[in-house]
């Protein structure tokens, strides 16, 4: 049962002062701090703490908890209660894989319809994850990463094939697979988001769409290498 799990400190780290409807909040604020990685994968998740972090019933808390199930956020065993999602090697590979098919075309409509003011964002983001990387700062490495390749293919203004990315991308956050990088792996793969945002800057297709396919490659050595830490069997 619920009540027996313990709470977890990350509770503590859950926002009740923020607008919106109490759902809106403890969905969001549940999101949010499972994607900034305070709540590990396989971390339980105590109705009953967030309820009285909350100070509302265990209803809302169960609502949001259903809707991130269905975000692979969060899983659900009746008789051992919620959790962080957890992945196995394999479905992170192919999470990287479907990550990859969505943020290419994305790219490729991206790159013929940025604007001036696209490429204001795209340099900012490319500066702050250089600079994250410069100060050895893991969460700053995930949150700009996470920033510039949304940049990048935000300018698509597909919104629906821009959902799909991020909820793509939002699987896969909770493990922070960049703290487990080496420097040499974190620089190259930091070279590869620089000959991006070039191509990008330059609206050349072929060469953004090839940057990013050897960015994907690089990716799926890091998934390999990952400590099984976080990781299902």
């Amino acid at each position: 049962m619920s009540t027996h799990r313990p709470a977890g400190a990350w509770v503590r780290r859950l926002a009740t002062d923020r607008p919106g409807t109490m759902h809106e909040v403890i969905l969001d604020e549940l999101r949010s701090v499972i994607l900034a990685g305070h709540a590990p994968p396989g971390a339980p998740i105590n109705i009953d703490a967030v309820a009285h972090r909350f100070t509302v019933s265990r209803i809302p808390v169960r609502e949001a908890l259903k809707t991130l199930i269905g975000e692979s956020l969060v899983d659900h065993e009746p008789r051992a209660g919620y959790t962080v999602a957890q992945l196995t090697r394999t479905e992170l590979a192919e999470l990287y894989v479907v990550r990859e098919a969505l943020e290419t075309a994305a790219l490729a409509a991206a790159v013929r319809s940025a604007t001036p003011e696209d490429d204001i964002e795209v340099a900012a983001a490319h500066e702050a994850l250089s600079r994250a990387i410069d100060e050895h700062d893991a969460r700053g490495h995930h949150r700009e990463g996470r920033r510039l390749h949304l940049a990048l293919a935000d300018p698509c203004r597909l919104r629906r094939l821009l959902g799909m990315f991020e909820s793509a991308w939002n699987i896969t956050e909770p493990l922070r697979p960049m703290s487990h990088v080496s420097r040499e792996m974190t620089l190259a793969l930091h070279a590869d988001h620089q000959l991006m945002v070039d191509a990008f800057l330059a609206r050349d297709a072929d060469a953004l769409l090839a940057a990013s396919a050897e960015h994907y490659k690089r990716l799926q050595d890091v998934v390999a290498t990952l400590p099984t830490k976080g990781l299902r069997d």
